[in-house]
């Protein structure tokens, strides 16, 4: 299982290439799972859903976090940056 902690040191790089290698991992399960693989195939494919989450969810904070470094000091923040003011 991947830990996001380990995760937020790598660079984005490495992130895209283990984001590939566990998409890679999940379509060999979903084809175990059609041929009739082991259980512990089918078991595991939850698993790599949540890893793919995981690397994905670093990867996008990582991102917005490099786009409020360069947006720093300018007059106007992009609407995805601003603060949220309602609850609705």
């Amino acid at each position: 299982m991947v830990k996001a902690y380990e995760l937020r040191g790598l660079s984005k790089e490495e992130l895209l290439k283990t984001l590939g290698d566990l998409r890679k991992e999940k379509s060999d399960l979903a084809v175990a799972k059609v041929t009739g693989g082991a259980a512990s195939k089918i078991a595991k494919i939850k698993t790599v859903r949540k890893n793919i989450a995981r690397v994905l969810t670093v990867h996008n904070q990582q991102q917005k976090e490099s786009i409020r470094r360069a947006a720093a000091g300018q007059k106007y923040l992009p609407k995805d940056l601003r603060m949220k003011k309602t609850r609705a």
